[in-house]
């Protein structure tokens, strides 16, 4: 057996599974690319820009979809293609792509948001009225919380207030740490929502992976796909994995982030990825 490919309990399921996948939704830190602390200047990891154009010769969807929100879809989608991981607008996915479709559907009109460009502006060409925190918008249907990492007292103060008045709260991720080159990076929006969460006790709702909604959002950027059909691969055993398992689809998890092949294989009986391999690059020789 390859050294780089740990499969599960039951390798025969997961050479069976990857052949009935029609679909792949992949994250991008730590399992396509790596960025610096700031999650800009991002550098491929090996065998990602190979791996997607393989996949678009085939004509097999697939979306990038990060936890982050620093950048708009437009933004990320222009600094991926700039280092050879092609992928669209339409096909570069953020908590905030899921969060524009929930709130459609929920009929929101006025929001709160703390965050910077990455977080607010898809809110706005979407049409929402969107009040950017510091400015308080106690009469706001929903807040959101994200990217933000020159927050400052009177952020909190303005989420509270609107928290207290009645407005839904959401976040785009409760994850404390995510991938970079520089190792571990602080969880913006998972800190700031814990704040908010203490001081108001009402638990924010994920828009991001895990969450079901981001599963559904994603299942749409691949022409509506079955999650049986789709793949969900990431270096994150709370984010990917636990998407994936719970939402039906095939997991492969990555050792190029935030967990390697030895907190993949700790995992409880069920609780595993279908396929733990070393990084993309070896995805890529898979599907070869």
């Amino acid at each position: 057996m390859n050294s780089s490919t740990v499969p599960s309990s039951d390798p025969t399921l997961a050479a069976a599974k990857l052949a009935e996948v029609r679909g792949f939704v992949f994250d991008i830190d730590g399992t396509l690319a790596l960025a610096d602390k700031r999650l800009s200047g991002y550098q491929p990891l090996p065998g990602a820009c190979e791996l997607l154009a393989l996949l678009r010769q085939r004509g097999v969807p697939h979306v990038g979809f990060t936890n982050g929100s620093t950048k708009t879809p437009q933004k990320l989608s222009e600094a991926l293609t700039a280092i050879g991981i092609e992928l669209d607008e339409r096909h570069t996915m953020t908590p905030v792509s899921v969060a524009v479709d929930l709130f459609q559907r929920r009929r929101y009109k006025r929001l709160l948001v703390l965050g910077g460009e990455g977080v607010w502006k898809p809110l706005v060409e979407a049409g929402f009225d969107v009040v950017r925190s510091p400015e308080r918008a106690d009469d706001a249907d929903a807040v959101l919380i994200g990217w933000h990492p020159d927050f400052v007292l009177a952020d909190l103060d303005a989420a509270c207030r609107a928290v207290w008045a009645g407005a839904a709260f959401y976040t785009v991720s409760k994850a404390a740490v995510v991938a970079s080159r520089e190792g571990r990076t602080l969880g913006i929006s998972g800190a700031l929502s814990a704040a908010v969460q203490s001081v108001t006790g009402k638990r924010a709702v994920v828009v991001g992976k895990p969450s079901a909604q981001a599963m559904s959002c994603a299942s749409g950027r691949l022409g509506g796909l079955k999650p049986a059909q789709m793949a969900i691969v990431g270096d994150d055993i709370s984010l990917e994995n636990a998407m994936a398992l719970r939402g039906g689809a095939m997991s492969i998890g990555v050792h190029t982030g935030l967990s390697n092949a030895e907190d993949f294989a700790n995992l409880p009986a069920g609780s595993r990825p279908h396929l733990s391999i070393s990084g993309v690059d070896r995805l890529l020789e898979l599907l070869s």
